[in-house]
C-alpha cells in the first residue's frame, strides 16, 4: 500500500536538503538579523509540521558557518537567500553531521535500540559545554534543536540555563511545531521567526519532485489532505494515503449502518507486521476527518469535499448526533489510537472499536 515507486528519490534529510520553497519571508528575516550585526543568540523557527523549519535551520547554520570569521556589518557575504552550494565543503560536512561547530539536539535511541519519545537530559547536558568551546573555524558554534517540542521537563530546564547565559558567538536554533507548549521562560529568551503553511501549488511542486510519476488524481487529493505541509503530503503518499482516505470516507458514508466485513478487512490489513505506517495514517486520517467535521459544524460551514459524497456524509452524521457527542467521540478515538501505538494493542481490534464507536454515536 505504499505509493513511493521503485527508484523514486528518498526524502532528503533537512541537514542535506538544498531546496527550500515558500519561506522567502523567513529567509529574509534571518539574513536581515545577520546583516544588522545584532544576530539574536537564540531563535525559535515556528510553524506547522512539514513546512521546512528544520530545513531552514540547517540552511541558516550552513550559511553562517560558511562565513567563517566574517560577521554582520563587517563581513562581505556573497551568498544570497542563505544558499550554500551543495558542492561546498561546509555543505557536505553539515550534511554528513561532521562539522565541528554544529551540534544537533534531537531524540536519540535508548539502550534497546528504540527511538525515544522525547529529548532526554543526558543529551541536552552536552549543549552548554559544546557552545562554550572556541569555534574550531573562527566563526560560530551552532546548536539546532529538532524539535524543541520534544524536550522533556528536565531537558527544557537544562536548555534554559544555556539561554540565560549564552556564550559569545553561540547560536541556538529551536525548531518548534507548537511554540506555545514551550516553557514561557524559553520563549522569552528567543526571537521567534514564523514559517507559513505552503500553498497548494508549492506542495504539488514538491510532491512531484520527490514522488515523480504519482497519479494526478492522487496528487490533487494528497495536496488537499496535506493542508500546506509537504512533510504530511509525503508521509501520506508513502502510506497510500489517497487510497486509504477514499476507503475511510466510503465506510463513514454508510453510517449508522456499519459495513462489518469491510471494516474487518481493513483491520486485518492494518494488523500486518509491515503495515505500521498505514495504521498510523488511518489513525491520523480518522481523527483529522472527525475534527474537520466538528470545526466546520461549529463555524456553520462544512469544509469542501476532497472525495465525492463526503459533505453529505458529514451532514447526515451531524443530524443524527449533537456537536458535543462528536467532540466526545473525537477525544475517545484520539486516545484509543494513541494507546494502540504506545501500548502495542491489537491493531485490528482498535480499528473495529473505532468504527463501532462511530456507529454507536450515529445511532444515538
Amino acid at each position: 500500500m505504499t505509493a513511493r515507486e521503485e527508484g523514486a528519490p528518498e526524502r532528503i534529510e533537512p541537514r542535506a536538503n538544498p531546496l527550500l520553497i515558500g519561506q522567502d519571508e523567513a529567509v529574509a528575516r534571518l539574513e536581515a538579523f545577520y546583516r544588522s550585526g545584532r544576530l539574536p543568540h537564540a531563535m525559535i523557527l515556528s510553524g506547522p509540521r512539514g513546512v521546512g523549519k528544520a530545513t531552514l535551520a540547517f540552511r541558516f547554520a550552513r550559511w553562517l558557518l560558511a562565513q567563517g570569521g566574517a560577521g554582520g556589518l563587517f563581513g562581505a557575504v556573497e551568498q544570497q537567500d542563505l544558499a550554500v552550494d551543495p558542492s561546498d565543503a561546509v555543505f557536505r560536512r553539515v550534511a554528513s553531521g561532521g562539522h565541528p561547530d554544529l551540534m544537533t539536539l534531537e531524540r536519540t535511541v535508548n539502550d534497546k535500540g528504540k527511538r525515544r519519545d522525547e529529548i532526554v537530559m543526558e543529551d541536552t547536558r552536552a549543549v552548554g559545554s559544546f557552545l562554550r568551546l572556541t569555534p574550531a573555524e573562527g566563526g560560530w558554534r551552532i546548536v539546532v534543536v529538532d524539535a524543541a517540542d520534544e524536550l522533556n521537563r528536565n531537558s527544557a530546564n537544562a536548555l534554559l540555563k544555556v539561554l540565560e547565559e549564552p556564550p559569545r558567538q553561540a547560536l541556538l536554533l529551536l525548531v518548534a511545531h507548537a511554540p506555545g507548549s514551550l516553557l514561557p521562560t524559553i520563549r522569552s529568551r528567543c526571537r521567534t521567526v514564523p514559517l507559513r503553511s505552503l500553498d497548494d501549488a508549492e506542495v504539488g511542486e514538491l510532491l512531484r519532485r520527490y514522488r515523480p510519476g504519482i497519479d494526478a488524481a492522487d496528487e490533487r487529493m494528497l495536496v488537499r489532505l496535506a493542508e500546506g505541509s509537504i512533510g504530511r503530503a509525503l508521509d501520506l503518499a508513502d502510506a497510500g494515503g489517497a487510497e486509504l482516505y477514499s476507503e475511510l470516507v466510503a465506510l463513514l458514508a454508510e453510517l449508522p449502518k456499519l459495513n462489518v466485513s469491510a471494516v474487518h478487512g481493513l483491520g486485518e490489513r492494518l494488523a500486518r507486521s509491515d503495515a505500521a505506517d498505514e495504521f498510523r495514517t488511518v489513525a491520523d486520517l480518522i481523527g483529522w476527518w472527525l475534527a474537520r467535521m466538528v470545526r466546520g459544524a461549529a463555524k456553520g460551514t462544512l469544509p469542501a469535499e476532497i472525495v465525492p459524497g463526503e459533505a453529505a456524509a458529514m451532514r447526515r452524521l451531524l443530524d443524527r448526533a449533537g456537536l458535543d457527542q462528536w467532540v466526545a467521540l473525537w477525544e475517545k478515538i484520539t486516545l484509543l489510537f494513541a494507546q494502540a501505538d504506545g501500548l502495542a494493542l491489537d491493531r485490528k481490534q482498535v480499528v473495529l472499536t473505532a468504527f463501532l464507536d462511530f456507529a454507536a454515536t450515529a445511532r444515538d
